[in-house]
């Protein structure tokens, strides 16, 4: 289970404000990806508070409304649309995210907990952590914002192309999304640098 231990550690040798970053929507073939910035209180604890991966939709859902109306939390969540990674690759395009969402928090932070590897030209000091989501609270709470934010942009796409399935896989390469993509093509959500939707416009050239 997650702790504030991190964010205490990086307090104690001087950074004041800590955010932890995480994002939601790398792998998938449509949509954005969504990444969140969350500060939270020296004191914090959660019971329930958890990688979003290991958490139920229901609980997700409970967790962001949580989050997101506690007027201790300061958090900040950007989507990177499939045009801006299709330009600069999804590896970038998630390294912009965190740049963003870090520097939208009001006041900046000081430093930054990152899920994953470390951010190049990050412009914050930042401590890596590998499944830092299932270590850091504010990772953990960042995971929650990210994770249901580009959900929610999932179902409300699904209603303008309900063929894809948008609202079931939320863009990740399903047989059932592969099977709507090879039948209606792709749609202006989709990322045309990614394989199958490449591979498919190839295809269909």
């Amino acid at each position: 289970m997650p702790t504030i231990d991190h964010e205490n550690a990086l307090r104690a040798a001087g950074f004041r404000i800590v955010a932890g970053i995480d994002e939601a929507g790398r792998g998938p073939l449509a949509g954005p990806v969504c990444v969140a910035a969350v500060v939270l209180p020296d004191d914090f604890t959660h019971a329930v508070l958890n990688d979003s991966k290991q958490l139920s939709e229901v609980k997700r859902e409970r967790l962001y409304e949580e989050i997101t109306s506690d007027a201790r939390i300061r958090w900040h969540c950007v989507s990177i649309e499939p045009e801006e990674i299709d330009r600069i690759n999804i590896l970038q395009a998630t390294w912009e995210g965190m740049r963003r969402a870090a520097l939208g928090l009001l006041p900046v932070p000081d430093a930054a907990l990152i899920d994953g590897k470390p951010v190049k030209r990050f412009p914050l000091h930042q401590v890596a952590l590998v499944k830092g989501d299932s270590l850091s609270y504010s990772i953990a709470a960042a995971s929650i914002i990210a994770k249901v934010t580009r959900d929610r942009l999932m179902v409300a796409m699904a209603r303008l192309h309900p063929e894809y399935g948008f609202e079931i896989h939320k863009g990740y390469p399903t047989p059932a999304h592969l099977a709507a993509l090879k039948q209606h093509g792709p749609c202006p959500h989709h990322r045309r640098s990614f394989r199958p939707v490449a591979q498919l416009e190839l295809d269909l050239a």
